[in-house]
């Protein structure tokens, strides 16, 4: 062993806000998912907080700038976690995404913008093979779940 250690890289401390916007649909509970086509990624809707805006105000703003949709947020699903390295600026990130449950209450997914290919109603089985991250998964499994629970199932 050379004694030697790598350097470990500065941290970035990253906060982002957006949601699981449900409906209930012919199959069941339908969630929005958001697609990419020149990576191939499937997420949900989020974004970064303005100054001086709340999580829960920046996640309604992504979620409607994403989608097209005008949502309003029933309750705080949970908070998620990771890390991701920007090796052109050195630095690794430690992510927290808050997640909120939503309904919509307007506009349509047609009028996304352009930071997705493909905005889509999907079933939540759907949602959860598509999704490309299994933290986001998760989310939506937890956010079903809720939904059944609000409505007594």
């Amino acid at each position: 062993m050379s004694g030697k250690r790598r350097a470990r890289l500065p941290v970035e401390e990253a906060v982002s806000a957006g949601g699981v916007v449900f409906r209930r649909g012919a199959n069941g509970i339908e969630v929005v998912i958001c697609g990419r086509t020149r990576d191939g990624v499937w997420g949900l809707p989020k974004g970064t907080p303005a100054p001086g805006e709340s999580l829960e105000e920046a996640a309604v703003r992504e979620v409607s700038e994403e989608t097209g949709l005008q949502v309003r947020p029933l309750r705080k699903i949970g908070t998620i976690e990771y890390w991701f390295a920007k090796p052109q600026e050195k630095v690794r990130v430690h992510k927290r995404v808050h997640h909120y449950l939503m309904v919509p209450v307007g506009g349509s997914i047609d009028q996304h913008d352009w930071e997705y290919d493909r905005v889509e109603w999907v079933p939540v089985e759907e949602a959860l093979a598509r999704l490309s991250y299994r933290n986001e998964a998760e989310v939506v499994r937890k956010a079903a779940q809720l939904v059944r629970e609000m409505e007594g199932q």
